[in-house]
C-alpha cells in the first residue's frame, strides 16, 4: 500500500488551497500523512482525507540540520513510498531525502533538483495559474490516472471537528467576523477607518448581531483602532479576540458566523473552505491567483493600473487600490453574498 507524505506550505492560506490536492490523492487508496508547521497543522486536521498530521517546528530562515536529520530518522520508520513537497525552498526537500523516501516530487525550486526524483517546472511569475491548480498538477506525478477536473475538485473544503471546550465567544448569538490583518504587510490591509465604518453600518442596520474582531497578536493594534472608530451605542456588540484564539478555535467560531469580512489572508481561505458568506479585499495581491474559492464569496478589487504590485508597502505611497474601496460598497456586497446563502 502506498504511503504518501505531503510536506505542507508555511502559510495558512496555501495550506487551505492544498486541500483539493489531498482529496485527489485519495483516488490512489494511499495512506496520506502531512508534515506541517504547528501553526498550520489545524488546517490539515480539518481535512478528512488526511490520515496523520506530523508537526515539524523549524525556525524561519534557518536550516537546523540536526533537527531535520532527527525527524527524518523517525519518518524513515513509517514506510513512506512517496513525498510531495509543496514549498519551493531547498530546505523543505531535505527531510524526504534524508528519510530516503523513494519517490520525491515537487516543483523546481532553490537549486534542489538533486534532492528530487521528479519535478515540474515552476511557471513564470507573470503567468502563474491559480494556486489550487498549481498544487493539483502535482497529483499527476503520483499517478497519471488521477482525475483532477471539475469545479468541485477545484474548491477547498474543510470539516473541522466541533470544539470540545469553551469558545472565546457565545456562538449561539448572531455575529459577523472581521479579520483585519494580513501577514504579508500593510499593502494587503483595508484601512482600519473603513473597517470601522462598515462595522457601524452593520450595527446600525440590524440591532441583533455583534462584530467579532479575529486575528493574531500582530492584529491587536488594528483591531483596537477599529473598535475606537466604530459608532456603536452598546460596546458589548464589539468583541476583540485577536491573539486569543488558536487556529482550531478560530475555525470552530467561523463555522457559526453570519458573514466574514477580511483581507486576502489565511482567514479568507478558511472562510471560503467553510462555505461562509464573505467579502474579501484585494489590493497588492492578485485575485486570479489566490481567490476565495466559494460560491458565497465576493471579491472587492478595483483592478487599478498599478495593481497587483505584490509589494509589502505601496510603492506609490497612496494605497488607492484599497483606500478607494468604499465601506458602502463593501456593505452592499456583503448583503449580496448573504442573500446567495438564502437562495441556496
Amino acid at each position: 500500500m502506498r504511503h504518501i507524505l505531503i510536506v505542507a506550505p508555511n502559510w495558512i492560506g496555501d495550506a487551505v488551497m492544498s486541500e483539493p490536492l489531498v482529496r485527489a490523492l485519495q483516488q490512489t487508496q494511499a495512506k496520506i500523512s502531512v508534515l506541517a508547521p504547528p501553526w498550520v497543522a489545524a488546517v490539515y486536521r480539518a481535512m478528512p482525507s488526511v490520515d496523520d498530521v506530523i508537526e515539524g517546528d523549524f525556525k524561519h530562515g534557518r536550516v537546523e540540520l540536526f533537527k531535520r536529520i532527527a525527524l527524518s530518522r523517525d519518518l524513515q520508520q513509517k514506510g513512506f513510498t512517496d513525498a510531495l513537497i509543496l514549498p519551493n525552498s531547498w530546505k523543505s526537500a531535505l527531510i524526504p531525502a534524508f528519510a530516503q523516501i523513494p519517490h520525491r516530487f515537487a516543483y523546481t525550486g532553490e537549486l534542489r533538483s538533486f534532492l528530487l526524483t521528479q519535478s515540474l517546472a515552476n511557471p513564470p511569475r507573470h503567468d502563474r495559474p491559480p494556486m489550487v491548480a498549481h498544487y493539483l498538477a502535482l497529483a499527476k506525478l503520483i499517478d497519471p490516472q488521477i482525475v483532477i477536473n471539475g469545479a468541485q475538485m477545484q474548491e477547498p473544503r474543510l470539516h473541522p471537528t466541533p470544539a470540545s471546550g469553551h469558545l472565546a465567544i457565545d456562538t449561539s448569538q448572531p455575529f459577523f467576523v472581521f479579520a483585519p490583518g494580513a501577514e504579508f504587510g500593510p499593502s494587503k490591509q483595508w484601512p482600519a477607518s473603513h473597517f470601522a465604518q462598515l462595522a457601524s453600518f452593520i450595527l446600525q442596520n440590524d440591532p441583533q448581531p455583534s462584530i467579532v474582531l479575529m486575528g493574531s497578536q500582530k492584529d491587536i493594534p488594528i483591531a483596537e483602532e477599529i473598535m475606537r472608530q466604530t459608532v456603536c451605542e452598546n460596546p458589548l456588540r464589539l468583541i476583540n479576540v485577536c491573539g486569543q484564539t488558536p487556529l482550531a478555535e478560530s475555525m470552530a467560531i467561523l463555522r457559526h458566523t453570519k458573514g466574514l469580512v477580511s483581507n486576502d489572508s489565511g482567514m479568507m481561505h478558511i472562510g471560503a473552505a467553510l462555505q461562509i458568506p464573505q467579502i474579501a479585499f484585494f489590493g497588492s495581491s492578485d485575485p486570479s491567483h489566490t481567490p476565495p474559492l466559494s460560491s458565497f464569496a465576493g471579491i472587492m478589487y478595483l483592478n487599478l493600473a498599478c495593481s497587483p504590485c505584490h509589494q509589502r508597502i505601496c510603492p506609490l505611497g497612496h494605497l488607492n487600490c484599497l483606500n478607494q474601496i468604499s465601506p458602502q460598497s463593501a456593505f452592499d456586497e456583503l448583503h449580496r453574498v448573504m442573500n446567495l446563502l438564502k437562495v441556496n
